[in-house]
């Protein structure tokens, strides 16, 4: 008499899928896990796309007059950023404050130059209101004399631009060093208490024009240049779940093979 058990009477599953059945679980949580993943990056791409749609409408729209002071405590930062406006102001001679950039995703054109400033100077508004402009950017070689004062507004000018709002500070965000003239945050109530100017707008504009006489600082049309890598980012998600599917397939298919040629013995 046999002295081997009967796998199918004793009521054990045999070993092959034993091992399968208990990647079934953690199996289906992956996968369920890369369908999210790239449904997430679905959305996100929609969202991307949605902004960029935004955004790209303001800044192609006509320049408006700027709000009147008036209405600034009422502006809001959803709604109003990257509004093109034009306004009419003068500055003082020898006022600005520069801010160490790097990159910049609407100036594209200043990302080859490498590091540098944007120049921030107050500009007063006819009615004795201040708003603080970007005048634009200069590599930090080049800011000498010769830049400091194309960076001044002189007498009345009609400025063109775009509504920023202040940028937030994070873990990583140098401290201000105002004895050397020198932020890293693009935020016009913090330079203008520091430099002793007046109240400004909450607001600062970006300049477009009037181009300046010399190279820098260098204002630009700002233009959207967000990256949208969601849907590359979505398909790698999905063909992993993909894979995992395959792989699980032929591991199991693998396994109840090498369980009948088990039980065949």
């Amino acid at each position: 008499m046999d002295d081997q058990p009967n796998t199918q009477l004793s009521g054990t599953i045999p070993a092959g899928r034993r091992s399968w059945l208990g990647l079934l679980i953690p199996a289906a949580l992956v996968f369920a896990a890369l369908l999210a993943l790239g449904t997430w990056q679905l959305r996100r791409k929609a969202w991307k796309e949605g902004l960029i749609a935004s955004l790209t409408e303001k800044l192609d729209a006509p320049a408006a007059a700027l709000p009147p002071p008036a209405s600034w405590p009422h502006l809001q930062e959803a709604r109003d950023e990257y509004r093109r406006v034009k306004f009419h102001a003068q500055s003082e001679s020898g006022t600005d404050a520069l801010v160490y950039a790097s990159a910049s995703a609407f100036r594209p054109d200043v990302n080859t130059l490498g590091p540098g400033y944007w120049v921030f100077v107050p500009a007063k508004l006819p009615d004795g209101a201040v708003v603080v402009v970007n005048r634009g950017f200069v590599p930090n070689n080049q800011w000498d004399a010769t830049a400091r004062a194309a960076a001044q507004i002189s007498g009345d000018v009609e400025i063109v631009g775009v509504m920023r709002w202040p940028e937030a500070s994070h873990w990583f965000t140098p401290k201000a060093d105002p004895a050397h003239n020198l932020w890293f945050l693009r935020d016009p109530a913090e330079i203008a208490a520091a430099k002793g100017w007046p109240k400004v707008a909450p607001f600062y504009v970006e300049q477009e024009s009037p181009a300046l006489s010399e190279p820098w600082p260098k204002p630009g049309k700002l233009v959207v240049h967000l990256p949208n890598d969601h849907l590359q980012y979505a398909v790698t998600w999905y063909g992993l779940a993909l894979m995992l599917v395959f792989v699980f397939v032929a591991y199991t298919v693998k396994s109840r093979r090498v369980a009948r040629n088990n039980d065949g013995r």
